[in-house]
């Protein structure tokens, strides 16, 4: 078999396991609670600590990779995220959990990056546009088995499994990217850009912190605001040393092609919209609904099937037809699932979210592969790396915000509507305890000291809490999967693409 094929099979083997232990995780919450002692902050970091180290090093492990070898980036971060998920299995408190998965997502970055970049190098015309469609279709996969391999892992052996399982795949990849993959690299690359890779880092740990910790501390208080200003003079500060430097991680000329600015843009949204609500949706099913990790899996199969077939068909089609519609229409079905979600009631049922599962799902599966694939169209073959990093960064940013955002109104929420539904009751005067109690999944202990007489009232009122609070979150997604669209439409055009437009593969981009 042609190296190039090895290559295919090598990088999506790897995203493969990369974006399933993000599903996995988001059914194996609950269980990790209840296991750890956690609470809703810890469970938070479980997916933001991943998600934060990779969107902070992402561009580093890109321009890296460019310079010393992508090959050699893949594999060292291949090594390093089984490592760290082998930690992430064997940790028996929340800290070290969210430790370790920071750690997974170091590793994580260096494949992320370097995984589009490895298809650029060995893949070119039609039969690139054939590779990134499998791609698009293998990242749709990983969304369409992960909840229901991880509801049965947790089901069957322990939530530990679902990081373990991560040794025998990584073994795998291992052994064919050593054997199978060519190695090649920019040697015109510059060294680390260390002001750009601490500026970028420390700004976004302090944005998503303030956003997670904001409710707690309060919004005014001066914890909150002092990380929030720290956190905006970094990000200026990132602006003007990258703007500096020979060799930025993050070069800000790429943005004055309208089409990368889009699609940045538009892989934020979809994560910011969607992949941060999963977390929200599993604690529904579970915490509410009362399902198992499991069952949950089986639930979200609707919106994981018809995400990897919507995949496909749309990795074919945008060879023929523009990508901005394929992203603006994904992103307006994203919105338009989002809203068929909300109404949800206290006597609703899990198909209630049925047809917006299927409307995301496809909304998923339409985005991917266009978005892959114009994220390295408009860039030299050299900076494919970069472009690589820094759209993936969008998108493990728009999670990591996303998830914090929508957690900061969804703990409001609740606990305003449980301070009004318990007025006059003996729960009253522990609404702030029971408001976070029903976020991490530990109402039923809350419920239990009150008097037997009332625990019906309470526990009626802090789902009805919960439900009000998914219901208002749904309706962020909703507004930020919009933005997206109009991104698309208005930015994403036919002439920033280095290859030329009527070019046999090149995607249509107008």
């Amino acid at each position: 078999m042609a190296r190039k094929w090895w290559t295919l099979i090598v990088v999506c083997i790897a995203i493969f396991m990369l974006l399933l232990d993000i599903t996995v995780v988001n059914v194996a919450l609950p269980a990790i609670q209840k296991d750890l002692n956690a609470d809703f902050v810890h469970l938070q970091w479980g997916i933001d600590a991943y998600a934060l180290t990779l969107a902070a090093l992402l561009l580093t492990a890109g321009s890296l990779a460019d310079r010393y070898g992508r090959r050699l980036m893949f594999t060292g971060g291949l090594i390093f995220f089984v490592a760290a998920s082998l930690l992430c299995g064997f940790s028996h408190t929340p800290v070290l959990l969210d430790v370790a998965r920071g750690l997974q997502g170091i590793g994580g970055a260096a494949m992320f990056a370097t995984s589009l970049a490895l298809l650029a190098q060995e893949f070119e015309g039609k039969e690139r546009a054939t590779a990134f469609a499998v791609w698009g279709a293998t990242t749709g996969l990983a969304v369409a088995i992960g909840p229901l391999f991880g509801g049965i892992l947790v089901d069957g052996v322990g939530w530990e499994w679902i990081f373990f399982i991560n040794a025998p795949i990584g073994a795998v990849c291992l052994w064919i990217a050593l054997t199978k993959v060519r190695e090649t690299r920019d040697p015109s690359q510059g060294g680390v850009d260390l002001p750009g890779v601490i500026t970028f880092s420390a700004g976004l740990f302090c944005l998503v912190f303030a956003l997670i910790r904001g409710n707690a501390e309060g919004w005014g208080s001066g914890l909150i605001v002092t990380l929030l200003i720290i956190s905006a003079v970094l990000f200026v500060a990132f602006v003007v040393f990258e703007r500096r430097v020979p060799n930025p991680m993050f070069d800000l000329a790429l943005f004055r092609k309208p089409t990368f600015t889009g699609a940045s843009i538009v892989a934020f949204a979809l994560s910011a919209s969607m992949f941060a609500m999963f977390l929200y949706v599993t604690l529904y099913m579970q915490n509410v609904l009362g399902y198992s990790a499991m069952e949950t899996g089986l639930r979200f199969l609707p919106l994981s099937l018809l995400s990897f077939f919507a995949a496909g068909l749309s990795g074919r089609l945008s060879e023929r037809f523009p990508v901005r519609y394929f992203m603006a229409g994904g992103l307006l079905l994203v919105a338009g699932g989002l809203l068929l979600m909300h109404g949800i009631t206290i006597d609703s049922e899990w198909t209630t979210l049925l047809a917006g599962f299927i409307l995301a799902g496809i909304g998923i599966g339409l985005v991917n592969p266009p978005l892959a694939s114009t994220a390295i169209g408009v860039v030299r073959p050299q900076q494919s790396g970069m472009a690589s990093g820094i759209n993936t960064t969008f998108r493990q940013v728009g999670i990591a915000t996303g998830i914090a955002a929508l957690g900061a109104v969804f703990q409001a929420r609740v606990e305003s509507k449980l301070v009004d539904s318990l007025a006059g009751t003996p729960g009253a005067g522990r609404s702030d305890q029971l408001a976070e109690a029903i976020t991490a999944g530990g109402s039923g202990q809350a419920i239990a000291q009150v008097p037997p007489q009332f625990q019906g009232r309470v526990s009626e009122a802090a789902n009805q809490a919960f439900i009000t609070g998914f219901n208002d979150i749904l309706l962020v997604g909703v507004g930020i999967a919009i933005v997206g669209a109009v991104s698309a439409l208005l930015l994403v055009r036919r002439r920033d693409f280095v290859a030329a437009p009527g070019a046999e593969g090149a995607p249509a981009a107008a």
